[in-house]
């Protein structure tokens, strides 16, 4: 049997002092002198790095420290952080210390982008930043040695090292405390999922109550998918391309310069960016565009791209969970989803607004309506409905049922329009709170036909926006308008129902928050003389 291995002891050397002072005096000899060094925020250059820090200190807001300690950053970070800066342009550092995560922890930032860059020659580790903000900071050089199955080190060399294992015993003991605190919260979600599932729709107070505070206590990592789904141009492109939609938000900015003319705005949800270029475009003295989605680098390059970086600050993350957001003078956001309410961007809108906006700012948009119209399409509910009730000569009516629950986003012919359009909610986005977000209301749609019978085969969802300034806009997202990308929410009919000329369809549209996922809707129809009808819009 291999003997077995035994820990050599830690016995501090009198002669380490002298070995070290003689290792120390050689690094000194090789000492290079003073590279000069352009500072990361301007053109100006200096004799040295000490001092193109100092300046980025006192004339850019350039706290290393501080962000070394936010981050807890080590000389990777350090790199990554001079050559993000170098890629960007950045003519401050106000914006890098609002950031949840360092924007410029990526890999590819480790490239430098100015070569042989005195920055990336800097000694942060050695400076004494490093030593104070990262509880695992490197020690300084040591000689150990190594003879006869004895480690033999200094006596600083072993108190640094009792040192170092006290703060890790701390560090633990904090961890510790940390992962109690964490599962306390997990198991107090899981409280508040099963009386979720539980909660009855009749008990609506109930119901209310517990969607509010799984909206505010909704975590980044479990809201990813939605901000993923912004980050690939191809969304963009559709969007940009709605000339409805981004007419109009550029027509209710440049017709109304006097009231954008020196302002501040916060453009949430910003995207590309277009939104804040029109602003700036209008006169804005400010933009600071806020987006999660990593769309965001791409907005970036283009507003560097057009000259617009000493007004619009762009900055990446969830708008709730940002510090050292101002006060703006207005608030500008397309965040209307299908059915105006899908994807519960508004939750967001009226947190910026009651956290961010000063008293008698402008929301734009400032108000929205929802409304209902009747359709009759007979050709497309058979394309839909009917299909499966003869597949090839076989019936399939389960998947008919689950056709029904999944409402249609698509444009609804100006000519199937049957009915009068009925208003079903009408929102004052200057007033209205999350929970007015769900709401049922009694309905009616009178017959606009005058002779024979129509066949009543959906109802379609639709909504417009309005811009209250001086020089008001608005668009209409409804069959009768010019179509644009949210087209109409078409909510089929199991089986069409016949209306008789002047006939009324009376009934109820409720429109819920999904328990499950928030940004989500359960809408119920209920038609008089028929079962209710269930869709679910996600």
């Amino acid at each position: 049997m291999a003997e077995s291995t035994k820990v050599p002891d830690l016995v501090p050397s009198p002669s380490g002092s002298d070995e070290e002072d003689d290792d120390e005096a050689a690094w000194d000899e090789v000492e290079e002198s003073p590279q000069p060094a352009q500072c990361l925020f301007c053109a100006e250059s200096f004799p040295s790095i000490v001092e193109a820090m100092a300046h980025a200190s006192e004339k850019h807001e350039f706290d290393l420290k501080s962000l070394a300690s936010k981050y807890t950053m080590d000389m990777y970070s350090y790199i990554k952080l001079v050559n993000f800066i170098r890629a960007h342009n950045l003519s401050s550092a106000e914006e890098l210390m609002v950031y949840k995560e360092p924007l410029w922890d990526l890999d590819m930032y480790l490239k430098p982008v100015v070569e042989n860059d005195p920055w990336l020659m800097y000694d942060f580790e050695g400076d004494g930043v490093f030593a104070e903000t990262n509880t695992f900071a490197p020690a300084k050089f040591h000689v150990v040695n190594s003879e006869n199955g004895r480690v033999t080190l200094s006596e600083a060399h072993f108190k640094e090292l009792q040192k170092n294992l006290e703060s890790l015993h701390i560090a633990l003991d904090r961890k510790t405390d940390e992962v109690q605190i964490l599962q306390g919260d997990i198991s107090r979600m899981r409280s508040l999922s099963r009386a979720l599932l539980e909660a009855g729709v009749s008990d609506k107070s109930t119901m209310e109550a517990d969607l509010d505070t799984v909206v505010k206590g909704i975590k980044l990592e479990d809201d990813e998918a939605y901000f993923s789904s912004y980050a690939h141009f191809g969304i963009h492109h559709e969007m940009l391309s709605d000339r409805v939609r981004t007419e109009t938000y550029r027509n209710a900015l440049v017709c109304n310069k006097s009231q954008i003319d020196g302002i501040t705005v916060l453009d949430l949800g910003c995207g590309t960016g277009i939104l804040s270029m029109f602003c700036a475009q209008a006169g804005a003295a400010k933009v600071v565009a806020v987006d999660q989605s990593d769309i965001i680098y791409h907005a970036m390059d283009i507003i560097r791209e057009n000259n617009l970086g000493d007004q619009i600050q762009l900055i990446k993350g969830r708008l709730e969970d940002l510090d050292n957001i101002p006060k703006v003078d207005a608030i500008i956001s397309e965040w209307m989803g299908y059915l105006l309410l899908f994807e519960g961007m508004l939750d967001s809108v009226i947190h910026a607004r009651d956290n961010h906006l000063k008293p008698g700012g402008l929301l734009l948009p400032n108000r929205c309506d929802m409304s209902l119209v009747g359709i009759s399409d007979l050709e497309r509910h058979g394309e839909l409905i009917g299909f499966w009730e003869d597949v090839y000569s076989f019936k399939m009516s389960c998947l008919r049922k689950e056709t029904v629950h999944v409402p249609a986003v698509e444009i609804a012919k100006p000519e199937s329009v049957v009915t009068t359009a009925f208003k079903l909610r009408e929102l004052d986005l200057n007033k209205c709170t999350s929970r007015e977000l769900s709401y049922n209301v009694p309905f009616e749609l009178k017959a606009l036909h005058t002779s024979g019978e129509v066949l009543l085969t959906s109802l379609a969802g639709y909504f417009d926006v309005f811009f209250d300034l001086d020089n008001p806009v608005s668009f209409s997202t409804g069959p009768l308008a010019t179509p644009t990308h949210w087209k109409q929410t078409i909510f089929f009919l199991d089986s069409p129902i016949p209306m008789q000329p002047g006939a009324i369809i009376k009934g109820s549209f409720e429109c819920l928050r999904q328990k499950k996922d928030c940004r989500s809707l359960k809408i119920n129809i209920q038609l008089e003389g028929q079962e209710k009808f269930q869709y679910i819009v996600s």
